[in-house]
């Protein structure tokens, strides 16, 4: 009969997940808008907010959809969505729909978040910062001046919505470039500086040797410098009343930095800098076609700062062509004593780098070095700035280029294509991230391991509980505080939107760390059921257990709920979970706002700052895990419900049991953190965390009944070995002592045979 009851569950819950799944298909929304998005916002867009003296706007044309906007017959500027232009998709697959409004020369003169079901940016971190972040983008300009998508933004990012605004930011600048590209923005110059550099080369026959000053004046060593009053300047003129208010000290003459820069990878240039000796070495070290380059620098600010002990990335510098950039690392770098070139100033600072492999450089073209600058402001927070130096390697340095150069020239530019872009954003996003990947995926492999030998570790109490511990602190500390890798109910709703409409890989892609997460709890459910992930991983509910030991360490009274009571309170997380999903095929939006019920993000990702009533909310569940462990996770969870839902499908059942649990042994039932093993016996798997305690009671010699009686039994049964020898010593005493007859004995007493 029980039996019957299980496989009847098991079946029904198999339908239930199917029928969720054939609804979400026939509720299914289109998977593109049928116009433009800016054909969509324009109506509601107030020109003369943005454009003072605008009459009118035309209706959006073009290959990618641009309104102009008129004042009667001059055309003032350009307004259009970003989403019409790139793919401007967060975390949550939807469009981030930003108004961007450009001038005739290429500036942006407005910018605004239009619409974004972002979950982070919905509730918890309030609009107006998101806005602040978004108009320090006001006054760019990306067509003239252009940094490759996901180098430094104006203004600082938002602690907690990263990955958003990389996404908002990165997206400005691309559709402003591609913009410029369709509409011949800046682009008569354009020409003309292809035809001079195309075909061209470095003169590699050229090794006359200059002094410093020669080359200053030539143009192959070029510098920026920079006072302390002009730094003040700088940050004052950032438009952040905080970074004017804490300006740098000393006097306002004094040098803050004085930066050089030049190709020593060019013969010339090379061997007057680094001296013949280093420069042959340096050819030596260099693959075919790979610069090198030499960044030396004087004053109070350092280049090279201290980013690059700690993770390998220089961070203050990077190097930026065209929509390429790159940051050197310290594989790159080459620390140097000085430069040998006659006249030449003693630095401070001197290296020497050499361009990454993977970088895309043509030492022809110009190119440039942008500083970044930061200051302190609290502890929390700091002001950015950012300055560029300019470098174009002299025409004395090239060979001249070949007569059919010129013509080829507008044939190339003519061909080339308006989507040509930079490495994708979720590329970059990996590749800087490198270090934190890096430590997940070993405390995975660290955890896979703890379930493939969990017999040989919950044989050993002590180091079990320790080892433990010390886990869920760094899920809560590293995995949530620190990484902000939570993952979410919202994360589920969303992938089965994009399942429904517009999936793309690169939409999950943006955020590593929670990419690598959700793969690996994908995984571990076929294995380990919801357990991994909820047991282990989970940084809410690791706060919520390290919580409730304190509570027991402090004897604080724990509540027992009834197994009748808490069988039913269960119910609440799958009911909370479908209606968050069936509010999720009406409206997206509002399925996001109901999913505060999760205290993930005022708790771990925005570390309880917040609007009070969710930071009261979050107190009040980790309040409740004092009294009843992981109160959140066993009644209320609803990702903790759409995990458990697939894991039915479970291959593996790696937990051991006796067949004595449950009738009439119930003390694993009784010790069960989150009571997922019922009176009779069986292990709940929907319930089930995988915290391994029922497998530290079942190797316990001393506290599992079963082993307990055992070890008695194998007792009882077992002759005893000293009663034994006790027998053997009695019969011995019994008989007399056979003493054998000395030759020389004096003693007459005949042996006793």
């Amino acid at each position: 009969m029980k039996s019957l009851k299980c496989l009847v569950r098991h079946v029904q819950l198999r339908t239930l997940w199917l029928l969720l799944f054939v609804l979400a298909a026939c509720l299914s929304s289109p998977a593109a808008h049928s116009t433009s998005r800016i054909a969509h916002f324009l109506p509601d867009i107030a020109l003369n907010e943005i454009f003072p003296a605008a009459t009118h706007a035309s209706e959006p044309e073009g290959k990618l959809p641009v309104s102009k906007v008129f004042k009667d017959q001059e055309q003032l500027g350009y307004v259009y969505v970003t989403t019409d232009i790139v793919n401007t998709r967060g975390y949550s697959s939807f469009p981030i729909d930003t108004l961007v409004a450009l001038d005739m020369e290429g500036s942006i003169v407005a910018a605004r978040l239009l619409e974004h079901h972002e979950p982070i940016v919905l509730i918890g971190i309030p609009e107006s910062r998101v806005e602040a972040f978004i108009q320090g983008y006001i006054g760019q300009n990306y067509i003239k001046n252009r940094p490759k998508p996901g180098a430094p933004p104006p203004v600082d990012i938002i602690s907690g919505a990263t990955v958003t605004l990389m996404v908002v930011g990165d997206s400005i600048m691309r559709s402003s470039q591609l913009l410029g590209r369709q509409e011949g923005i800046g682009q008569p110059a354009a020409p003309a500086v292809a035809q001079a550099t195309v075909k061209r080369s470095i003169d590699t026959r050229n090794h006359t040797l200059s002094s410093w000053d020669e080359l200053l004046q030539s143009g192959a060593v070029q510098g920026l410098h920079v006072s302390v009053a002009d730094i003040n300047q700088a940050f004052k003129d950032s438009g952040r009343s905080e970074a004017a208010a804490h300006p740098q000290e000393g006097d306002p003459q004094d040098t803050f930095i004085d930066l050089y820069v030049a190709l020593v990878s060019v013969p010339s240039i090379g061997q007057s800098l680094l001296g013949e000796a280093d420069y042959n070495y340096l050819q030596q070290e260099l693959k075919p076609g790979q610069q090198a380059m030499l960044v030396v620098g004087n004053g109070l600010y350092s280049f090279k700062g201290s980013g690059y002990v700690r993770g390998g990335i220089f961070d203050r510098i990077e190097i930026i062509q065209d929509l390429d950039s790159f940051h050197f690392t310290d594989l790159d770098h080459q620390r140097l004593p000085g430069v040998k070139a006659a006249g030449a100033p003693d630095f401070k600072e001197a290296a020497l780098f050499k361009i990454p492999a993977t970088a895309t450089f043509d030492p022809v073209l110009p190119w440039r070095l942008q500083l970044l600058v930061q200051r302190v402001l609290s502890v929390k927070d700091k002001a950015f700035v950012t300055l560029n130096l300019n470098y174009q390697l002299p025409d004395s340095y090239l060979t001249a280029p070949p007569p059919a150069a010129a013509a080829a020239a507008p044939e190339a530019a003519e061909h080339d294509d308006l989507e040509t872009a930079s490495e994708p954003l979720y590329k970059q996003i990996w590749a800087g991230k490198k270090v934190q990947i890096a430590v997940l995926l070993v405390s995975l492999l660290t955890l896979g391991g703890v379930f493939f030998f969990q017999d040989t570790l919950t044989k050993h109490e002590v180091f079990y509980r320790r080892f433990r511990i010390g886990f869920l602190l760094f899920s809560l500390v590293w995995i949530g505080w620190y990484a902000s890798a939570q993952l979410s109910v919202v994360n589920v709703l969303t992938f089965s939107h994009a399942l429904r409409t517009d999936f793309r890989w690169e939409y999950f892609l943006m955020d590593p760390l929670v990419f690598i997460l959700w793969i690996a709890t994908a995984i571990s459910l076929i294995f380990w059921n919801r357990g991994a992930f909820c047991g282990w991983l989970c940084p809410f509910g690791a706060l919520q257990e390290l919580a409730n030991k304190l509570a027991r360490f402090l004897r604080i009274p724990q509540i027992k709920v009834a197994y009748s009571a808490h069988k039913r309170l269960v119910a609440i997380k799958y009911v909370t979970f479908i209606l968050l999903f069936g509010f999720a095929l009406y409206d997206m939006a509002v399925a996001e706002k109901m999913a505060e019920v999760e205290p993930f993000k005022t708790a771990i990702i925005l570390k309880f700052i917040r609007d009070w009533p969710f930071t009261i909310f979050a107190v009040l569940l980790l309040i409740a895990s004092l009294f009843i462990e992981r109160f959140y996770c066993r009644y209320l969870c609803a990702l903790g419900a759409a995990l458990a839902i697939p894991a039915r499908l479970r291959i593996f059942d790696w937990l051991r049991r006796y067949p004595m649990c449950g009738n009439p042994c119930q003390r694993c039932a009784t010790d069960c953190p989150v009571q997922a093993i019922e009176p009779e016996g069986p292990i709940n798997p929907n319930e089930c965390i995988q915290c391994l305690n029922c497998q530290m009671l079942y190797h316990h010699e001393k506290k599992c009944p079963h082993l307990i009686q055992k070890i008695a039994k194998r007792k009882r049964d077992k002759p005893a070995p000293v009663a034994v020898a006790s027998s053997l010593q009695d019969d011995a005493a019994a008989r007399p002592t056979v003493r054998p007859r000395s030759v020389d004995s004096t003693d007459s007493t005949p042996a006793t045979p």
